[in-house]
């Protein structure tokens, strides 16, 4: 079969690899659509294990079930977790399923970009998920990392009536606003140094639209009813993101650290006027089988659009310029890989 093989962010390469066989209780899924995710051109912490097959964001179709893998059978559009945890330990009792040992070191086989995919038993079990009529695989590349804005909303707490601010305006960051308009906030605003990027998020609904080179606390307060925000959600990895995130939060509010700095990197935080004005600093990593579970729903229902993010789809044999995009360009904001592109 064929895999686009990662060796670095500007070299993907097409290549051959014997197709995976399921074992006991394992199924085969022939992948349909598959999104480059940002963290999948994030070179520092990728090229650590490279080469090696990336491709996160899948959804397919059953190609082969293990007799034992009961709930699927040959034929099934599924959407499958990555990761998964294990349900058990301490941390998943406590709700920290991202912090589960189990969560970190499982995987499919290879990864999503890649013609078809192995399976394991234990993401049979409580990683796959039957993709609802209405949604299409494309749109279901969306699950996992709207999975991920799920929980990170919910740790924040968004609801109606609050001011949001929206450092970053990417895939995740309109994920972030889409969702927190769906929670009745009443004010959302976002920030991009792409003039394009900031332009979508205006046609999905931001009530203000700031470019990363302005005074962006300055700017927040200004206007009727303008004041600092109740929320502030970090969607880029830039410094200055995160230092305008210290100026813009309003008293009794929440930083959430959604997106990670590069290695060593140091914030230095106002701890005192934190401490006095009750600000809370959060991150959220990954998601959990209920966090999938609720961005499943707000897709078949509507209640959370995507179709309009889709910037690009490309066949494996054009991974390389799909990476390229999502590293270097502005103007894209979900890349998707298919892997059976024009195949009856």
């Amino acid at each position: 079969m064929r895999v686009a093989m990662y060796y670095n962010n500007r070299d993907v390469r097409l290549e051959e690899m014997p197709t995976p066989a399921p074992g006991p209780g394992e199924m085969l899924l022939k992948t349909m659509a598959s999104g480059i995710c940002g963290s999948d051109v994030m070179e520092w912490y990728r090229i650590r294990k490279a080469p090696l097959v990336l491709g996160h964001e899948v959804t397919g179709v059953v190609a082969e079930a293990d007799s034992r893998a009961r709930r699927f059978q040959a034929g099934d559009r599924v959407f499958v977790a990555h990761h998964v945890p294990c349900n058990t330990c301490r941390y998943c009792l406590n709700g920290d399923h991202t912090s589960c040992d189990t969560l970190h070191t499982t995987n499919f086989d290879p990864g999503g970009f890649s013609e078809y995919i192995r399976i394991p038993a234990l993401h049979v079990d409580r990683g796959t998920f039957r993709l609802p009529e209405e949604v299409s695989f494309e749109d279901g590349t969306f699950i996992e990392p709207l999975a991920c804005v799920v929980r990170a909303q919910r740790a924040v707490g968004v609801g109606p009536g609050q001011h949001v601010l929206i450092l970053g305006s990417g895939l995740s960051g309109l994920l972030h606003l889409r969702l927190a308009r769906a929670s009745g906030a009443a004010r959302i605003v976002v920030t991009d140094v792409s003039a394009a990027r900031l332009k979508m998020a205006e046609t999905l609904g931001a009530d203000g639209v700031i470019p990363a080179s302005e005074d962006v606390a300055r700017l927040l307060g200004e206007g009727r009813g303008a004041r600092l925000a109740d929320h502030v959600i970090v969607c880029t990895s830039a410094l200055p993101a995160f230092q305008q995130a210290l100026a813009s939060v309003d008293r009794a509010g929440t930083i959430l650290f959604f997106a990670p700095t590069d290695p060593g990197v140091e914030l230095p935080v106002p701890v005192q006027t934190f401490w006095r004005n009750n600000i809370r600093l959060i991150h959220s990593y990954g998601s959990s089988p209920a966090d999938t579970a609720v961005a499943i729903e707000l897709l078949r229902s509507g209640t959370v659009s995507v179709g309009r993010m889709i910037t690009h789809r490309l066949d494996l044999a054009e991974a390389q310029e799909g990476f390229r995009l999502v590293a270097e360009s502005a103007v894209s904001l979900k890349v998707i890989l298919e892997p059976h592109r024009g195949a009856p």
